[in-house]
């Protein structure tokens, strides 16, 4: 469905329409007249739309006040329908002749099929334009809105308003079977003037619709079908199952007789503390919002984030796949039992379980794929059979035992129950060996959060069921071990001619002796029954053995079919997350209820290999390692998320308590080594692997996880710490505000700084956007997250910070007061020379050069970069654009901009905004776009389309070759630093720290120093003393003892041509007009003033000799920038100071701190 176009009730097709471009959920289009009318209760039952509402009425039954069949909420939709209002919009071309003044009746209004007469408007569920849209269209249609579904409430607040009042449906992020997302009229459509015109794309301030949004609009949602379970059905009937699977009937009795009733107790108390702590968590992680389908790894997920979520689950899949085994196996030495009663055994003990359990679980296989359904009505019967076992158990134990007393069963006595209540281990056994092998039993407790996506209210149904499961399962478990070790011997031989006279037997004196039977002979030979021996007790104790060994049958095959199902659920939601890209093909879904096919077949061979192994003890204490590591997430994630003090963790579910759930993660994972230490390392190593792997990979999803707000949280509390805290000397570093326009378009500037600022300060890359407000912050809206997320993706650690003003120097100005966060201030202006200032409006070049001034005002230093090709790439970026769009619109011919940077690769300067560095080019650029009105799109990252590429111009291909010379490994040169002047040591410090840098480290650094002919070794000495003293090394020092001769008369010939059109040449006119001029031009060089300044200008033209002499080979040049006194120095002559100073040589940095110390030599 295209997004705002209306849809025919369900089962009929719409009929066709011209393809239209796509429109967004909120219309685009609105009439400059309305009027109100009341709403009859017939029209309580008027249609809802295309989002989710039912099909209309038919005109009879809208007269007759009659809702259309399957409306349930017809009789609250009539009453409400009371006392409101509808606005109708007046179209010329539906309405009667002039002067009837008659307007057309509902059952008149076009059809809502039709593409034509309902274009753009909203129906019944969507939200309608604001007033500055409500202009006339030329020709227009009479359109009905009930105010109750729309916006427009005169009843509520007395006046028509557009303004939408609260409703769930705002608030939704993707199409749910809940019901689909609405969208709120936007702040620009309540607060924009009525005169504007509405956004060409039908979104306010250029938004675009983001992918769920998209989805609302394109989608559907079809619930036919699909198959929902309750908190009873869904969660407490699975838990049930799966925690009185296996160990209930074929292992419980064995723990009892090793641990003793008491430790019994005690093991199962443990199990149940361990269980119910997740439970509380898991709990409230459910209740605090909604829940889809994955179970825990949606849970910990959303919780954590995709790295722990993504690492465990898949753990859990793969728990849950191999727990298939476990009750496979466990039903499988049932059957073999009874195998071996009759003597019928296929080949040997072993072998049969491998042979029954493949039978088994391929029978399971296709009952779960057969559907949700067959499952749950399987789960049903199961039960039933599993409850009738259970108390034909308590009832045999009140039935006379005569015949079973051979084999250990003699009702309830005392004196069993004594000797049973203390341990006897034996055979290596201890008391955490016995627990390992119980606890795979509490595993049962996700059964039901396992399948949260086919739950109808997940929110409601996982904490009731499952606690109520752990509550019920645990009695029954406690139960069953008491009575167990009331009524059986440990040790029994099974024969009838053992039975003695009471206390006729000598050296006798346990429990079965008192009872007149004589096992002694059990302690040198290995028997056959009793607690210890025989795995089918509760068959011997209940009333009718067959029952029980259905109770098995139930109890195991309940508990594979749930793992089995859980599993591929599990995984599928995994893979749906892409978070591993290579098990995407596991998440397609099948059929109405998204089953996972593929998912269903993993899962089976995993469980049909660890079937093989075929021995259940060896299989147990695997689970029990994967879900307690899960288990501890969960705990942990309950924990992390109150430490956070997110406002959005709101669980609905109130009894919980974070330390509590701290206990409990901590609980887990002592278990998880008492348990078995090395499983416990090999587990947490594959989690911490599997987290170190998302880490890296750095999926793009953002699930507002705790970790995410404890981050937050963390960094204000060290924030508000520092505030607090006096800077001092030695904790300096350069925090540079770095101002490069849209961060792409000058990639080497960028580079540059990062790498003297890279895991040492702060770096904030300042964008100034000019021209018209609306569209200025227009683009500031978009480029916000554009650009940091292209910092993010191109590794560089610093913030991005758009800023709206009339020109550069004003926003500049905005930066340097604003940007920041306590002491996390930048101290530092860095920019790029402004290359082409002579051919540029010298209005700019006065803002550029003032904003230094503007710098040193505000107690910064000040760093201006110069790199001989420049830095601008933008304009290319502009011809890919071009080609992309070319390519886009004549899909044979194939054209594009070869761009071999990495960082040439994505979007240029938007059209209105400005830099201190823009190109003729790019200016010309940016005057073609704004003749047409409209604003460039640009693409974050580099298409790369296929076809010949456009040749670049020579100097084109060296500002591209340039654009990436810092982001290579420099090799063994040398970084000169002039420090010619102190500035408190930041011309020293930052060659310093790109020197600790890999791509620098092998770069030399020379110091230059100005000095006098007569002193140059004293000079020399007292730098090197210096720098000793800072800990700073050099390779050389060299002394500048003829900086102050004059320099050659050809460098100051060209520096005088360089000034002349700059020049106000006061002497050679009147002194009026040149007062004029100058007050008119501030920025023009006076004859005075270069007379003045004569011996600081031809110091400049000296220095720059003097660089190409020593250092036209350097890597990189790091000097001091003279400083121009403000008000006395013309902008024209000190940016011409600048060029002459800096032009033919390698990069140079023109550096000037704010002459407070950077470095010390104290400790």
């Amino acid at each position: 469905m295209e997004p705002g176009s209306p849809s025919s009730p369900a089962g009929e097709q719409p009929p066709a329409a011209p393809p239209e471009p796509a429109v967004p959920l909120r219309p685009v289009a609105s009439q400059s007249r309305f009027q109100v009318d009341l709403v009859t209760e017939g029209a309580a039952g008027a249609a809802e739309g295309p989002k989710g509402r039912s099909p209309s009425p038919s005109p009879e039954q809208e007269d007759q006040g009659i809702a259309p069949p399957g409306d349930e909420s017809t009789a609250a939709a009539a009453e409400e329908a009371k006392g409101r209002f509808r606005v109708n919009f007046v179209d010329p071309a539906w309405e009667e002749p002039a002067g009837s003044g008659c307007v057309i009746s509902p059952q008149q209004a076009p059809p809502q099929g039709s593409e034509a007469a309902m274009n753009g408007y909203p129906q019944n569920g969507d939200t309608l334009l604001s007033e500055g849209s409500l202009h006339s269209a030329g020709t227009t249609t009479h359109h009905y809105y009930d105010t109750h579904s729309n916006t427009y409430y005169l009843r509520t607040f007395g006046h028509n308003t557009i303004d939408a009042v609260p409703r769930i449906d705002h608030y939704r992020n993707t199409v749910a079977q809940l019901g689909e997302k609405l969208i709120r009229p936007s702040l620009a459509e309540l607060h924009d003037e009525l005169d504007k015109e509405p956004f060409e794309d039908g979104y306010a301030n250029g938004e675009e619709a983001s992918p769920a949004e998209e989805a609302v609009s394109k989608h559907v949602v079809d619930n036919k079908g699909v198959v929902k379970f309750g908190w009873v059905k869904g969660v407490l009937v699975r838990c049930m199952l799966n925690i009185w699977g296996v160990m209930l009937f074929i292992r419980l009795t064995w723990i009892v007789g090793h641990a003793g009733i008491g430790l019994a107790v005690l093991v199962i108390g443990m199990a149940t503390v361990v269980t119910t702590i997740t439970g509380l968590s898991t709990s409230a992680i459910t209740t605090n919002g909604f829940v889809r389908g994955g179970g825990a790894y949606y849970l910990i997920s959303r919780s954590l984030g995709p790295e722990f979520g993504g690492a465990i689950g898949l753990i859990f899949a793969f728990a849950n796949a191999v727990a298939v085994a476990m009750y496979v196996v466990g039903f499988a030495e049932t059957v073999r039992d009874l195998l071996v009663e009759h003597n019928a055994l296929m080949i040997d003990e072993v072998n049969d379980i491998r042979i029954i359990g493949t039978i088994t679980v391929v029978v399971l296989f296709g009952i779960s794929v057969a559907g949700m359904e067959w499952e749950a009505k399987a789960q049903i019967v199961l039960l039933g059979i599993l409850l009738i076992a259970i108390g034909n158990f308590a009832v045999g134990t009140f039935i006379p035992a005569h015949d079973k007393r051979a084999k250990g069963f003699f009702n309830y006595q005392s004196e069993i129950f004594y000797e049973n209540f203390g341990p006897d281990f034996r055979e290596g056994e201890s008391f955490f060996s016995v627990f390992a092998i119980f606890f795979p039993a509490a595993t049962g407790i996700l059964a039901g959060a396992n399948i949260s996506g086919d739950l109808a209210d997940p929110q409601l149904a996982i904490p009731k069921g499952t606690l109520l499961a752990i509550l019920i399962t645990t009695i029954v478990y406690t139960g069953a071990a008491v009575v167990a070790g009331s009524c059986v011997v440990r040790d029994a031989t099974g024969n009838l001619t053992d039975a003695i006279i009471s206390g006729t037997a000598i050296n006798c004196t346990n429990a079965a002796c008192k009872l007149g039977f004589n096992f002694s002979s059990c302690a040198t030979t290995r028997c056959s029954y009793g607690l210890m021996n025989n795995f089918q007790v509760m068959s011997l104790i209940s009333g009718f053995g067959p029952l029980i060994t259905a109770g098995i049958f139930s109890a195991t095959l309940s508990s594979a079919l749930a793992s089995l199902v859980s599993a591929p659920k599990i995984f599928q939601a995994l893979c749906k997350d892409k978070i591993y890209p290579g098990l995407h093909v596991f998440s397609v879904g099948y059929g109405k209820n998204n089953e996972p096919l593929r998912g269903y077949v993993l899962t089976f061979f995993i469980g049909l290999g660890f079937i093989l192994i075929a021995e259940l003890n060896v299989i147990a204490p695997i689970i029990s390692n994967f879900f307690l590591a899960s288990y501890a997430l969960i705990n942990f994630s309950v924990f992390h998320a109150s430490l956070a003090k997110s406002p959005g963790w709101r669980p609905a579910f109130r009894w919980y308590n974070m330390w509590i759930s701290l206990l409990g993660a901590i609980l887990c994972c002592g278990v998880m080594f008492v348990i078995n230490w090395w499983a416990a390392l090999l587990t947490n190593v594959i989690v911490l692997g599997l987290y170190i792997y998302v880490t890296y990979k750095k999926p793009d999803v953002n699930w507002g996880s705790s970790t995410q707000a404890l981050t937050y949280l963390i960094a204000l509390q060290h924030a508000i710490r520092l505030t607090g805290v006096e800077d001092h000397v030695k904790n300096f570093r350069p925090q540079c505000l770095l101002m490069t326009g849209a961060p792409p378009s000058r990639p080497a500037l960028l580079h540059l700084v990062h790498a003297f600022t890279k895991n040492v300060g702060l770096v904030v890359c300042g964008h100034v956007h000019t021209g018209p407000r609306r569209q200025a912050l227009k683009e500031i809206a978009t480029d916000q997250a554009k650009y940091q997320r292209w910092l993010i993706k191109n590794k560089m650690k610093a913030f991005y910070a758009p800023v709206y003003a009339e020109d550069l120097r004003e926003g500049t100005q905005f930066l340097l007061q604003a940007v920041g966060l306590g002491r996390m201030r930048p101290n530092t202006l860095v920019f790029g020379f402004k290359k082409d200032w002579h051919q540029a409006l010298m209005k700019d070049v006065d803002n550029y050069i003032n904003t230094i001034h503007d710098a040193f005002d505000c107690q910064y230093g000040v760093v201006v970069i110069r790199l001989k090709e420049g830095f601008n790439i933008s304009h290319l970026q502009a011809q890919e654009e071009l080609c992309t769009s070319q390519e886009k619109s004549a899909q044979p011919k194939d054209i594009v901009v070869n761009l071999e940077h990495s960082d040439a690769d994505s979007s240029k300067p938007s059209s209105k905004s400005v830099s201190e560095t823009n190109s003729p080019a790019a200016s010309q650029d940016q005057k073609d776009e704004e003749d047409d009105g409209k604003a460039s799109t640009q693409p974050l990252l580099k298409k790369e389309v296929k076809g010949s590429s456009v040749p670049l111009n020579m100097n084109d291909q060296k500002l591209l070759q340039a654009s990436s010379r810092f982001q290579k490994q420099q090799g063994k040169g040398t970084i000169d630093v002039w420090w010619l002047f102190d500035d408190g040591g930041l011309t020293l410090l930052i060659p310093y720290l790109l020197t600790t840098k890999k791509k620098w480290k092998n770069c030399k650094i020379r110091v230059f120093i100005g000095g006098k002919i007569n002193r140059i070794d004293h000079d020399r000495r007292t730098m090197a003393t210096l720098l000793s003293k800072f800990r700073i090394d050099f390779s050389d020092i060299t002394v500048l003892g003829d900086m102050n001769t004059k320099p050659s008369k050809d460098n100051i010939a060209a520096f005088e041509e360089m000034i002349e059109p700059f020049r106000l040449h006061e002497d050679d006119g009147e002194q009026e007009a040149s007062e004029k001029m100058k007050a008119e031009e501030p920025w023009r060089i006076t004859d005075n003033e270069l007379e003045i300044y004569r011996m600081k200008t031809y110091r400049q033209i000296r220095l720059n000799e003097l660089l190409r002499e020593n250092s036209s080979t350097a890597n990189l040049i790091v000097m001091s920038l003279p400083v121009a006194r403000k008000g006395a120095v013309s902008s024209a002559l000190y940016m011409a100071w600048i060029e002459t100073l800096s032009k033919d040589l390698p990069p140079i940095l023109l550096v000037r701190g704010n002459h407070q110390s950077v470095l010390t030599f104290y400790s």
